[in-house]
């Protein structure tokens, strides 16, 4: 764990970081797409969905967990 993880889980530990994470959760990676969707805005979901996660990460190990980047 370093200081970057540590700041991550102060910013995100209190209840209004937590509501913001929350909100980035749900319109990134809990987002569903409709069938007509491009594959450049699938690359785009992709991509923020994959920042909420390193996010979501760096929480975690400022927590003293373990969570990696791909889970």
């Amino acid at each position: 764990m370093n200081e970057t993880d540590k700041n991550y889980a102060r910013c995100f530990g209190t209840p209004s970081g937590a509501a913001v994470l929350a909100h980035l959760r749900q319109i990134t990676i809990e987002r569903a797409v409709g069938p007509n969707v491009s594959d450049g805005e699938l690359r785009w979901f992709a991509a923020q969905s994959a920042l909420v996660r390193h996010i979501e990460t760096l929480v975690a190990r400022g927590r003293g967990g373990t969570r990696h980047d791909n889970t």
